[in-house]
């Protein structure tokens, strides 16, 4: 196989976002194929003995085993490190997976982690429960205070893991702040960016090291696939995650990374179009609901900063009903047109509660920490015409009498 004419680096990194999701990291083998091929295939065979000895000394590059590279999962990787902007990046079976290795393969016993409170379930059981069976304490505090940040650091503090926006509670990190404070203290910054790709935000830009994904969302978009990414420098990539992920094989699967390559060549085109509903449905919401957590609103706490952060004002929010889980479980039960599904950055709109699905797990007294609030929904705004999704709202709420 052999990369097409003019799509080496040093020329995709000059292409504009839309391009790069197209194009960058395209490769072709003999036949021509216009889309990525795809390499269902577990292992590779070689013309003699000397070439796979070789490639696992690392002195001839190629493919040995599928666990280690694969033609159509080296595709997306080289498309997604474009797009962040990143040196390289390497994908995984899920976005957990991706979540737990860019954790794991950098942290060892003694070392302490300072974390987001409001983060998704999985993040917080990371932080809360797995490190510190391997002797790696978490401190964990509220993302949107700077100062907390600078207040939780120790001399051991190897790792700042926070998301923004941050799910469910939509929280907004100052992204230069922490960065640049993680930065003069010899810390790295992981930051999940899930709810936005780099077609919405893109940490490095202001100082980020590390980018984690769940690529399953925004960047497949269409509920079909689970997927991880993590992004950063070649020497953290090659050096760090790639003998954590050869030797534990958290890897994704080449169909997998080619249903995302289709996903991400639409993702902008979604993105725009999801997040103009979300903005439209966030301002008829608007003094509907007691709460409602909306970052492209101005009645966001954060919303300037994220504005300045984000290029779109997303198309995930949450609101919080005065009457705890019965009220709103009872709007689920009245929605027609909006599904109840616990997945986020589907082209189909999606709502769900928190407290009983995504956050379930961590109790009820963490989740009162996090703000996960018994009356709190959160709302994936999809494709569909905003003016339906207006109307099925407009008649659920009114029907559980708001």
């Amino acid at each position: 196989m052999k990369r097409t004419t003019g799509t080496d680096r040093s020329i995709t990194r000059n292409w504009r976002p839309a391009t790069q999701a197209v194009r960058a990291g395209t490769w072709r083998s003999e036949m021509g194929e216009t889309s990525e091929a795809m390499f269902l295939s577990s292992g590779y065979s070689y013309d003699d003995a000397a070439t796979p000895a070789a490639r696992f000394a690392g002195d001839q590059a190629g493919m040995t085993y599928s666990r280690l590279q694969n033609p159509t999962v080296a595709m997306l990787e080289e498309r997604i490190a474009v797009m962040e902007g990143a040196e390289a990046c390497r994908t995984q079976a899920s976005g957990m997976a991706a979540m737990t290795a860019a954790l794991l393969c950098q942290l060892s016993a003694g070392d302490h982690v300072v974390a987001a409170r409001a983060a998704f379930g999985s993040c917080r059981w990371l932080v809360d429960e797995l490190l510190p069976r391997f002797g790696i304490e978490g401190t964990t505090i509220d993302s949107t205070d700077n100062a907390a940040w600078e207040a939780a650091i120790r001399p051991n503090t190897k790792v700042f893991f926070f998301e923004t926006p941050a799910n469910p509670t939509l929280d907004i990190v100052d992204l230069a702040h922490v960065c640049g404070l993680a930065r003069s203290h010899g810390i790295t910054t992981v930051v999940d960016n899930a709810f936005c790709t780099p077609v919405m935000q893109r940490p490095m830009e202001f100082g980020a090291d590390v980018i984690a994904y769940s690529a399953t969302k925004l960047m497949d978009g269409q509920g079909r696939v689970l997927a991880g990414a993590v992004c950063g420098t070649e020497e953290f990539i090659n050096d760090k995650l790639l003998p954590f992920q050869r030797n534990t094989g958290p890897n994704l699967s080449p169909f997998n990374a080619w249903v995302v390559l289709k996903g991400l060549e639409t993702l902008e085109l979604r993105a725009r179009r999801q997040c103009d509903n979300a903005l439209k449905i966030g301002r008829f919401m608007e003094g509907r609901v007691p709460v409602i957590k909306h970052p492209g609103l101005a009645s966001h706490p954060r919303h300037d900063m994220a504005m300045r952060q984000m290029t779109m004002p997303g198309c995930i929010f949450s609101f919080v009903l005065d009457g705890g889980r019965q009220q709103a479980h009872a709007l689920l039960d009245q929605l027609q047109l909006i599904d109840i599904s616990n997945n986020i950055g589907d082209a189909r709109s999606l709502m769900c509660h928190p407290a009983s699905t995504t956050h379930h797990s961590v109790g009820a007294e963490k989740r009162a920490e996090m703000g996960v609030d018994e009356g709190m929904l959160r709302f994936n705004v999809g494709l569909e015409d905003a003016d339906d999704l207006i109307e099925d709202l407009d008649r659920a709420l009114a029907a559980i009498g708001l």
